[in-house]
């Protein structure tokens, strides 16, 4: 088998959907012998920010000299994307030779008549298999969806337990309240293991309290209103910072938005919670690694006159954070956004939020069965009196924005994920061949 043959094979696992608990996780690594033992690792969960967050923690640990293992998802435009080591993705080689084992632990399974693993289970199964391989300082995993039943919370004892904002998602799956949710998120807090969390809703920071308390561990609250002196810019961000008796004056970030410096300062409190577990980490790291650290898709500016920018913001609160930094840098500007978006998610309150930062829309669907239909998403946006343009096919309605672009200062894509990841590959494509 090839690398092809491998992804097509794990994406063959996609029929089960999502099924939360640690059954399957746990029978499947028994048979691959626990690859995911005495590893150390930083578990990051969160409805936003965590992928951000998982980066800057990432970079830090790099620019300390260690050798890291980050384990993300969804990818945007390669698979390989999902699995990095030292700042590299998984080759196709290792790709392959981690998978095999994993396929063969989940025939011998349904052979034995347990359930068959999940996508993202076998997915988890290969990082684990890869990252054991490597001389690997810690490894930095985020969780796929919620916390408590996700295939990652196989880690019994996280050096850290890392929450970030959280905020109705997956109610199907993960509960209908910010409490209920809450609940499945601080189920990746372990026994005697440090937590760190930036959740300022009372709602669901009782939940992580109280779940401390439980586990017998201490939890470091980020001290958002520590952040001052912020300055910002289409080059990135500045601001200072107080964690305790230790002083950020004048921290930098290349992530563009005021929610991006929170996520940097939470990352700078998981580094002095680390530090208090024996990680060495200096300031310097600290600096450097913040600087440094992007998260593609991510109000990412991927063109110039006019402005191109994707953002995978696809629920409210990643909408509300994209409109705030919209009205930051491009107060005046005239906004031809392109957008498509997830069935599932709260799409009056998206819309609502959004369309008055904007002149003009174009609609299109993302590559994934549980995209809105284009027309009937143009029918609720056309309720702002905005002219709309439904287009389904993400390559026309890319077409279609860059051929209006002369009439706009920026073009906006985002709404989901999926759509970022097509969008990002067909415009860098565009610039290389230029």
């Amino acid at each position: 088998m090839n690398d092809k043959d491998i992804i097509n094979k794990i994406h063959s696992f996609g029929w089960l959907g999502s099924r939360l608990g640690l059954e399957r996780m746990n029978k499947l690594l028994e048979l691959l012998g626990n690859p995911q033992r005495h590893m150390k690792v930083i578990h990051v969960t969160g409805t936003n920010g965590k992928g951000s967050v998982c980066r800057f923690i990432y970079s830090i640990l790099q620019k300390q000299g260690y050798n890291v293992g980050l384990y993300t998802s969804p990818f945007l435009e390669r698979f390989t994307e999902r699995i990095e080591y030292n700042g590299m993705e998984i080759s196709k080689n290792d790709l392959v030779q981690c998978a095999l084992p994993v396929f063969e632990a989940a025939d011998h399974m349904v052979s034995r008549g347990f359930d068959s693993p999940t996508e993202f289970e076998i997915v988890t199964a290969i990082a684990f298999n890869y990252y054991k391989k490597k001389e690997m300082d810690y490894l930095v995993l985020e969780v796929g969806l919620g916390g408590r039943g996700d295939a990652t919370n196989i880690i019994e004892q996280p050096i850290v337990s890392v929450i970030t904002t959280i905020s109705l998602e997956h109610t199907q799956y993960l509960g209908d309240s910010l409490s209920k949710i809450a609940f499945e998120k601080a189920g990746i807090i372990k026994h005697g293991c440090p937590a760190v969390t930036s959740v300022r809703k009372y709602e669901a920071l009782k939940i992580i309290e109280k779940t401390s308390i439980e586990k017998k561990c201490l939890l470091s609250k980020v001290p958002l209103h520590q952040i001052s002196n912020i300055r910002s810019s289409l080059r990135g961000y500045a601001f200072d910072f107080t964690y305790g008796a230790n002083l950020y004056p004048n921290l930098e970030t290349s992530m563009i938005g005021r929610h991006q410096i929170e996520n940097a300062a939470t990352a700078v409190t998981t580094a002095e919670v680390l530090k208090k577990q024996g990680v060495h980490i200096d300031k310097r790291a600290m600096y450097e690694g913040i600087k440094v650290a992007k998260q593609n898709g991510r109000f990412e500016v991927i063109s110039q006159n006019p402005f191109i920018i994707i953002d995978g913001a696809h629920n409210t609160e990643g909408i509300t954070a994209l409109r705030d930094t919209l009205s930051q840098l491009f107060e005046d500007e005239k906004i031809l956004l392109c957008i498509g978006m997830m069935k599932d998610k709260n799409i009056s309150e998206i819309i609502d939020t959004i369309m008055p930062s904007v002149q003009e829309i174009i609609v299109t669907e993302p590559e994934n069965d549980r995209k809105m239909d284009a027309y009937q998403l143009c029918e609720m946006i056309q309720k702002h009196k905005k002219t709309c343009i439904p287009i389904p096919d993400i390559i026309q309605a890319c077409e279609k924005a860059l051929k209006r672009s002369p009439d706009f200062d920026v073009i906006l894509f985002t709404g989901s994920l999926y759509l970022i990841g097509k969008v990002r590959g067909y415009i860098r494509k565009i610039k290389d061949n230029k």
